[in-house]
């Protein structure tokens, strides 16, 4: 019984998640200007802050220079956090507190329909941040410009994995309280055991074996050499990894929110 009510949950089709991501996007788009420009603060802020001021002492890693290193890090962190956002912030106020998805569970839409919506959305949102991003740093030069077709779908996959990750948090969540633990907790160690900032390599080997099974980590190793004209090793490695991310939790996530929504 169990089981049969849980695939009523499941996405009907392939294709009703897309209602969900339009009613977003036309939501989002009267203020999606202010959105774009709150999304590039703080990689920004990295990049030329840490860019300009570090490259003085470091100068370069491994024959390239510290900012271009630095800025294919800052695409995959602004995918990153702009897909966790979307996700602990807006889909969780759309849930909880707005009680959307109450109504639109009242259409022929599931609820898997609703969350696979969501997940898509949050990847659109982290593909516009992260290749704006990429786009200033062409500009200036710190990245070779074909890359960006290499990088997009990356970046796409790179949203899609920590958007589903970040909704078995708003499936558990009580309140807007408790995503500053994850922010704090699990966000942030990661931006330092990823090899975002500094190289891998120069982690502790606990660190460093850690950092391996970190989503984030596996972007930054698909992006990284991309950005700067360089083959990547372990390509199917790391997209399985993302895929795994991104597939699991949608499937754990569903069942916290049947529990949470329709028991």
């Amino acid at each position: 019984m169990m089981s049969e009510a849980y695939l009523t949950a499941l996405p009907a089709n392939a294709w009703n998640w897309g209602a969900v991501w339009r009613r977003n996007y036309l939501a989002w788009r009267k203020a999606a200007f202010a959105s774009l420009l709150a999304n590039l603060a703080d990689p920004m802020i990295y990049l030329f802050g840490l860019g300009f001021g570090l490259r003085i002492m470091i100068g370069s890693v491994d024959g390239t220079p510290y900012i271009a290193f630095l800025a294919a890090g800052m695409v995959a962190t602004t995918a990153m956090t702009s897909a966790t956002f979307e996700t602990i912030y807006a889909a969780f106020s759309r849930m909880h507190t707005q009680r959307m998805w109450e109504a639109i569970l009242c259409t022929q839409l599931t609820l898997g329909d609703v969350i696979l919506g969501e997940l898509a959305w949050a990847a659109t949102k982290a593909f516009l941040a992260g290749t704006a991003v990429m786009s200033v740093a062409a500009m200036l030069g710190y990245a070779a410009l074909p890359s960006v077709l290499y990088v997009m779908p990356v970046v796409i996959l790179t949203g899609l994995a920590f958007a589903s990750l970040a909704m078995i948090l708003t499936a558990v969540a009580p309140s807007y309280d408790y995503f500053v633990f994850y922010q704090t907790l699990v966000l942030t160690p990661m931006l330092f055991l990823s090899g975002v900032i500094f190289p891998v390599g120069q982690l502790p080997g606990v660190f460093r074996q850690l950092g391996q099974f970190l989503p984030l980590a596996h972007a930054v190793d698909l992006i990284r050499p991309a950005m700067l004209g360089r083959t990547a090793g372990g390509i199917g490695l790391h997209i399985g990894a993302l895929c795994v991310y991104s597939v699991l939790p949608f499937f754990l996530s569903t069942a916290l929110f049947r529990r949470r929504l329709m028991s």
